[in-house]
């Protein structure tokens, strides 16, 4: 099959840095015919890397009749307004996280997508992380029994001061590593959320945005996801610390640590009213630890680009399903509401 044919909306540090450049490793795949941006260089760029067409408005690449992908990669307080004129156009969209700042522009967009012929993706790609697939393999095979509480971590110490640091353009961590996690912990969560707690704070960032976030989630299946992202912690813990009933494992990203116990050799273990003779803490039996380190690599791993390449020319669908993603939307709302963090704009 021919090559998907790409315009790029937006060519700074993901447009041109991440997306153009993964792109551009897989040309039977992708091939990248415009962009468009308001800063001229970026333009200039693209057309000699890639002899794209340049645009300085958007709305002309949308008109462009050789464009079937259009991949809105601006920043975050755009990404409503021209993902609802992309879908208009009847071409295929590709919207960079956040996908909206507010459930309304979601609500939006979805209503805009059953109307379009286009197919409307969301660029959750960090779904697709080997590490996360790998820990989410390895807790599917009951290695540490019942999953109880999966703490995520994202840990680092910055004095940022870019516009994702103003809460005008949808700056702050929310909307930055917030989807990304936020979709991690659903997943791991695994029922429909039963409680939610949040706190979002400035501690190191310059603007008036957050960049601090913490998220608890319970579900009704009763497991706890305790979910973290700051930059303004300056020492951190690792991406995955996970409870079970039978152990526990961690994740660094690249090494998994799991300790376990193995059901078969464990004796039944009852409550005893009566008071200790030792006057001790119970229970003396000598636990048998099984310990292990693997490599963070998934048995089963999918590219997100290979995902999004099959759902527009192979009718296999997307892995990450819009309602999956207008509940990621759904928790940033929540998270932000009643805060100094909320947005400062309607979508």
């Amino acid at each position: 099959m021919a090559p998907v044919r790409t315009g790029i909306i937006g060519l700074g540090r993901a447009g041109w840095g991440m997306i153009a450049s993964a792109l551009g490793a897989r040309p039977e795949e992708f091939k990248i015919v415009a962009g468009a941006d308001v800063i001229p260089g970026r333009v200039e760029r693209l057309a000699a890397e890639f002899g794209a067409e340049g645009y300085a408005d958007y709305r002309a690449l949308l008109a462009d009749p050789n464009v079937e992908l259009v991949v809105v990669a601006t920043r975050s307080n755009t990404h409503v307004s021209i993902g609802l004129d992309a879908l208009a156009s009847g071409k295929h969209v590709l919207l960079e996280k956040p996908f909206a700042l507010t459930l309304r522009g979601m609500d939006r967009l979805l209503r805009r997508a059953r109307r379009s012929p286009g197919t409307l993706i969301p660029r959750h790609n960090r779904r697709f992380d080997p590490d996360f697939v790998h820990v989410r393999e390895l807790l599917a095979t009951g290695v540490i029994g019942e999953v109880r509480e999966v703490k995520l971590y994202r840990h680092g110490f910055n004095r940022r001061n870019d516009w994702q640091t103003l809460r005008r353009f949808g700056g702050g961590q929310l909307a930055n590593w917030g989807p990304h996690i936020i979709d991690h912990a659903l997943r791991f969560l695994g029922a429909p959320i039963k409680e939610m707690y949040s706190d979002l704070q400035r501690i190191a960032a310059a603007g008036d945005a957050e960049d601090h976030v913490k998220i608890v989630l319970t579900g009704r299946n009763g497991r706890v996801v305790d979910l973290e992202i700051s930059g303004g912690a300056a020492l951190g813990d690792v991406p995955y610390r996970v409870f079970g009933t039978l152990g526990a494992l961690t994740c660094d990203g690249k090494k998994t640590r799991v300790k376990r116990l193995d059901p078969t050799r464990l004796t039944p273990v009852r409550a005893n009213p009566a008071t200790p003779r030792n006057q001790g803490f119970g229970n003396a039996e000598k636990l048998e630890w099984i310990e292990e380190e693997l490599e963070a690599r998934p048995e089963h791993p999918v590219e997100f680009w290979n995902a999004v390449y099959a759902a527009l020319h192979g009718n296999t669908p997307f892995p990450v399903t819009l309602a999956e993603a207008r509940q990621v939307v759904r928790v940033m709302e929540l998270a932000r509401r009643g805060t100094r963090f909320e947005a400062p704009f309607t979508e």
